[in-house]
C-alpha cells in the first residue's frame, strides 16, 4: 500500500514534528505559567459537566 520511501518520510516527519512541539513548549513554559494560570480548573469543570450530561443521558434513556 505504501512504498518504503513514504513510510520512511512519515516516520521522519512524525519524529521531527513531535520534537519541535516539545522544544517549543518547553521554551514557552514560563509564559504558560503566567498567562494560563487556573486553566486546569476550567478543563476539569468542563469534563465534570460533560460527565454529568452523560450520566443524565444514560439515566433518562432507560
Amino acid at each position: 500500500m505504501f512504498t518504503q520511501g513514504q513510510i520512511i518520510f512519515a516516520v521522519a516527519f512524525i519524529v521531527v514534528f513531535v520534537s519541535l512541539i516539545v522544544i517549543m513548549y518547553r521554551k514557552d513554559l514560563k509564559m504558560h505559567k503566567i498567562y494560563y494560570k487556573g486553566s486546569l480548573w476550567v478543563l476539569l469543570t468542563f469534563l465534570l459537566f460533560m460527565g454529568i450530561l452523560f450520566i443524565i443521558k444514560t439515566t433518562l434513556k432507560s
